[in-house]
């Protein structure tokens, strides 16, 4: 007779992840809570990638906070809570480019330079800004595959993940942006 093979048994991390979405879902506000000061960092972080400017990627952090209190019920547990995190992220950011292109916002966006990316030397800084500005210009799977992989420094299997899409199509949405950007730069 075949036994029955337990799941490998979760590190205490995860365990204790886990326990604090179940009562964040159960309408735990201090569960809630500190769900929101683990993943605030890179939901800002993430956004302020996206959108290049400060205060649009604080406007879009807190409209992620908001979705993720009416969203959290919904969380079902296939993927990662933070790839889920990321994925309702980049959704606001989309929104956010949607309705800056309807009201022409983008100029702003472009002239600053994200946290982790500030130089001493100009003409790297200089540089760096004008990759980036490059970059959101990709079309939008090429924009997200790109930044999720050099920006967020994410895997290919994490970044298909998140993007819900097969790790192949990463790759190839990372090797065209890269053709496009030699153009274009």
């Amino acid at each position: 007779m075949m036994g029955l093979t337990a799941a490998p048994p979760l590190d205490p991390a995860t365990a204790l992840a886990e326990a604090l979405v179940r009562r964040a879902q159960n309408g735990d506000s201090d569960a809630f809570a500190e769900l929101l000061e683990t993943h605030y960092d890179r939901i800002y972080r993430t956004a302020w990638r996206w959108c290049g400017n400060r205060d649009d990627a604080e406007d879009i952090a807190q409209d992620v906070c908001i979705k993720l209190g009416g969203a959290i019920s919904g969380f079902d547990g296939r993927s990662a809570f933070s790839s889920w995190v990321y994925r309702i992220t980049l959704n606001a950011v989309r929104d956010w480019q949607r309705a800056g292109q309807r009201r022409g916002r983008h100029a702003k966006s472009y002239a600053e330079i994200t946290p982790s990316e500030a130089e001493p030397d100009q003409e790297a800084a200089t540089t760096n800004r004008e990759l980036w500005a490059a970059v959101r210009t990709l079309p939008e799977k090429q924009r997200d595959a790109v930044l999720l992989v050099y920006a967020e420094e994410l895997s290919h299997a994490e970044a298909a993940d998140i993007m819900g899409i097969r790790e192949a199509t990463i790759s190839y949405h990372v090797h065209e942006a890269r053709k496009t950007l030699r153009g274009l730069l």
